[in-house]
């Protein structure tokens, strides 16, 4: 589709590619195992029922939560030979990244917009590390494109090598992949399985660099803005750019995101005959393919498992007590891939030091979202519509003010099976930019809540029309959903529905995974390196090797080539 207008900036060709122009039911859950087979009886799905616990209440380590970490830190657990039992309080696994089904629509409820599931080797996503460790494919369909609608117009962005990647990220890309995170534990034995294995390779990228690019180097723990301000990027526009990226992928503009990341995620999208992908069946098959992971190696899922508290007992966490009242002894530890507030809640008051609690209440969060879930006729939509799609209202606000960013998402324009035949699945939300205060102590069923639910969904409906065009009709949409922060803190059980944590690099580290509670860990986007897919599933991995011997950490890594 041509630009309509965007007019034209001295360093925009820098950036931009050469191509650039002007009430429901849950699904339930299969369990199979990597050949389509059902799962292997070492491992198992459990349903518990409202009194009762299935299977036996205790393993080496609990994982309280299903998220993306929580999976893939299960997963490398049970791959390492410990036995382990996550925990879910819903009756889908997944957190943020879960599936639901209503009508035969098939939604996502969170990410879809992924990249690197077919990489392998030391510069590989950390999930496709986690998902070759545990033997699992995951079927993509592949594009390289998504629509951008900004107050100057209208574009198609193209992922692929542009000056841009060449001028900035290419120097710096060596170092920022040069440890993959699989390798990192958090305690000495990185002096192993980081320093002794990788530092060849960091010292060659260092003396390709050469010394004005290995003194670059040290910004990748700083703000990314920095690297931007280097290149003497001041357009607006560039500057706008940017700063959405960095917002859609860890909640924070560039001057508080770390460069590391950000090179890596320009690494990836910019490089030769890179492309995005989508799981086929929806991100449902990807939360499907790291459960069947964790079962293939004898692990457990139990579903409908609320934890209550997290028990500590001689001043250890030896365990947790379900909602129910069964107690789940750990004996080894606890991990917990809720949020830093939520896992405050579940520990006794008097085993946490001031310090610690201090640290949580004073973290800033991002704020939470509004969300659209729609399933709609096709009937009279253009044939090459595509399956993301980026509104932005007005720059002068900036990308992290409310109503003015939404996203878009049609995943059924590349995995059909998410729609009956001849219609389409939508999912369009705002990134973590609905503030939670305007709907605080909101009843659900009251007038008002429901009033101000239609209000604030506007921007999210206007966009949509803006993306699909006249074809499309309020009125031809079979499934009609929205969302609240409301919604997101009651079904993802985050505090606030937040997105997450908003720390700024240069001034904040993310907390590292172990606690002041000896025998409990925590995963997820409350933890080093941050918010997003990768970053949750590297600190699940981080977890779980740092729960097993350097040797066996070692032996993995061999294993599955990095």
């Amino acid at each position: 589709m041509a630009l309509s207008y965007l007019p034209t900036h001295p360093h925009l060709h820098r950036f931009l590619p050469p191509n650039f122009k002007s009430s429901t039911v849950r699904k339930s859950v299969l369990a199979r195992s990597s050949n389509g087979q059902d799962a292997s009886s070492r491992g198992s799905l459990l349903l518990q029922e409202k009194n009762s616990f299935p299977g036996k209440p205790e393993a080496d380590i609990v994982v309280i939560g299903s998220g993306i970490g929580g999976l893939c830190c299960g997963g490398l657990l049970a791959r390492y030979g410990q036995e382990v039992l996550v925990l879910e309080s819903h009756d889908q696994p997944g957190g943020a990244a879960h599936s639901f089904k209503i009508k035969d629509y098939e939604f996502d409820s969170g990410p879809s917009l992924f990249s690197g599931f077919q990489s392998r080797g030391p510069q590989a996503n950390p999930l496709a590390q986690v998902l070759d460790a545990l033997g699992e494919s995951l079927p993509c369909a592949k594009y390289d494109s998504w629509m951008v609608y900004i107050p100057e117009g209208e574009f198609l962005s193209r992922i692929g090598p542009t000056e841009f990647y060449k001028d900035a990220i290419l120097p710096l890309s060596a170092t920022a992949t040069a440890l993959p995170p699989l390798s990192i534990r958090g305690d000495l034995g990185v002096l192993s399985t980081v320093a002794a294995r990788y530092a060849p390779s960091l010292l060659k990228s260092f003396i390709q660099m050469g010394p004005q690019g290995a003194l670059g180097a040290t910004k990748l723990l700083r703000p990314f803005s920095e690297i931007i301000d280097s290149l003497e990027l001041e357009d607006p526009f560039v500057r706008n750019w940017i700063d959405l990226l960095a917002f859609l992928l860890a909640g924070v503009k560039s001057n508080g995101i770390l460069s590391a990341e950000m090179v890596y995620m320009f690494a990836e999208w910019y490089k030769p005959g890179c492309s995005l992908e989508y799981p086929l069946h929806g991100s449902g098959a990807l939360v499907n393919a790291l459960v069947r992971g964790i079962e293939k190696f004898g692990g457990r899922l139990s579903l409908r498992s609320h934890v209550e508290k997290i028990v500590v007992e001689n001043d250890r966490a030896t365990g947790v007590k379900l909602s129910s009242g069964q107690f789940i002894r750990a004996r080894k530890a606890v991990v917990s891939n809720a949020s830093m507030w939520d896992t405050l809640k579940l520990l006794p008051k008097e085993v946490v030091p001031k310090s610690y609690r201090d640290r949580i209440d004073m973290t800033p969060q991002c704020e939470s979202f509004m969300h659209l879930h729609l399933g709609f006729d096709a009937e009279g939509l253009r044939e090459d519509l595509g399956i993301h799609h980026i509104v932005v209202n007005d720059w002068d606000r900036g990308v992290d003010a409310d109503q003015n960013v939404v996203l878009i998402s049609v995943p059924s324009v590349l995995s059909p099976d998410l729609a009956p035949p001849g219609k389409h699945v939508l999912h369009a939300y705002t990134p973590g930019t609905e503030p939670f205060e305007l709907w605080k102590g909101l009843d659900p069923r009251s007038a008002e809540y429901k009033k101000l639910k239609a209000e604030r969904s506007e921007v999210i409906w206007r966009a949509v029309e803006r993306a699909l065009g006249p074809g499309f009709s309020r009125d031809k949409c079979d499934v009609k959903l929205v969302g609240t922060p409301l919604t997101h803190q009651r079904f993802l059980r985050r505090n606030r529905g937040t997105y997450g944590p908003a720390i700024q690099a240069g001034k904040e580290t993310f907390p590292g995974h172990s606690t002041p509670i000896p025998q409990l860990y925590c995963c997820g986007d409350s933890t080093f390196p941050g918010i997003g897919v990768p970053a949750v599933a590297a600190s699940g991995a981080i977890v779980a090797n740092s729960l097993v011997s350097v040797s066996q950490h070692s032996e993995l890594l061999d294993a599955i080539g990095i």
